[in-house]
């Protein structure tokens, strides 16, 4: 009898590859006689290497050497020879529809994602704009799997299972010593303005911070250039912070150190979803965007989110839309002392 193996698509931006990660383990534990093999861009491998026996990765340099249709053919070459026998679409974008088409063609079992653009319309629209809860990714991507036959219910923790990071591992690139206060790690950076807390505020509750927790340890997150010249700066006025993604080695090495924070404090981003894959609670600032769209990250609560009611908000699902205001009361109307208020109100329930 033929192996059952399952080619599971998903390229796009980290937090959304981030977010198929609690599925696939979940479906990998409840059907280990079921190989699930997942294609995506290189930097997804660390969500996978090591999540369990039965998931594989497949790496996609879809920008490069698989661009355009040719690159797409080629690529389905490379997959038909790996004999799936299902082919779930986490993606449904041009790229994934065409490998899509051709798998259909080929009489493969194939599923892809409903994206509820209907209900994501009317979240932000201008006018009638219904602020209506739309279904996870997390359960969009679980109905896929369902309508392909294998129904999955959640149980993942942490990308470490039921325990944290090694950081011996880390020992020689960070000081990792433990201190006798609370480590945080701040995440202030997204991919789009609408998302990003006013870096003068955000410098205002690492002040706050470090005053309210002097022996406590601030990690920062976030690359590129200028992220780094932001961090390098907070490092230099404020001894607690570390400018922790430009000491540690790739994203592995980052969610080994997530993993032992007390609090994230991060953006609607991907440091959002990284750090919740490491099981620890997140504070996480909204502006442009809304938790409704379905992008909260892998069991947050509710209560550790941070955002002002605004009659034109949301206005974007991904935070891509300029301001119609143009001052961005959305992320300027939350005041820094009730980020710190709410940073120290997690801090103080893990203890």
């Amino acid at each position: 009898m033929k192996t059952e193996h399952v080619l599971i698509i998903r390229f796009s931006a980290l937090g959304d590859v981030a977010m198929t990660v609690p599925v696939v383990y979940s479906l990998a534990t409840q059907y280990p006689h079921v190989r699930f093999s997942v294609l995506s861009r290189g930097y997804a491998k660390a969500f996978f290497e090591n999540l369990a026996p039965n998931v594989s990765f497949m790496e996609a340099d879809i920008k490069n050497e698989y661009k355009g249709v040719k690159g797409l053919n080629s690529l389905y070459r490379r997959l038909i020879a790996k004999h799936f026998t299902a082919v779930a679409d986490l993606h449904s974008v041009l790229r994934s529809d065409y490998l899509r088409l051709r798998f259909n063609f080929a009489r493969y079992r194939v599923q892809h994602i409903n994206k509820h653009r209907q209900g994501k319309r009317r979240l932000v629209a201008v006018n009638n704009k219904l602020l209506e809860q739309q279904p996870t990714s997390f359960q969009n991507y679980c109905d896929v799997f369902e309508r392909l036959g294998y129904p999955v219910k959640l149980n993942f923790k942490s990308i470490f299972g039921e325990k944290k990071g090694d950081l011996s591992a880390l020992s020689s690139l960070i000081d990792v010593s433990k201190s006798g206060g609370p480590w945080i790690g701040i995440a202030p950076f997204a991919a789009h303005e609408g998302k990003v807390y006013p870096l003068d505020k955000m410098e205002q509750v690492v002040d706050m911070l470090t005053k309210k927790f002097p022996d406590g340890r601030l990690f920062l997150f976030g690359g590129g250039k200028k992220e780094f010249v932001v961090f390098d700066k907070w490092c230099e006025t404020y001894q607690q912070c570390t400018n922790a993604s430009k000491l540690l080695k790739g994203m592995r090495q980052e969610l080994i150190l997530m993993s032992h924070l007390d609090t994230m404090l991060s953006m609607d981003s991907g440091n959002m979803h990284l750090a919740s894959l490491t099981g620890i609670p997140v504070v996480s600032i909204w502006g442009a965007t809304h938790p409704f769209a379905g992008f909260l990250g892998y069991n947050q609560e509710p209560d550790n989110i941070l955002q002002v009611d605004l009659p034109c908000r949301p206005c974007s699902i991904y935070g891509n839309k300029q301001c119609m205001r143009g001052d961005y009361a959305c992320l300027n109307g939350i005041n820094p002392q009730q980020v710190v208020d709410k940073v120290a109100q997690v801090v103080a329930s893990r203890k």
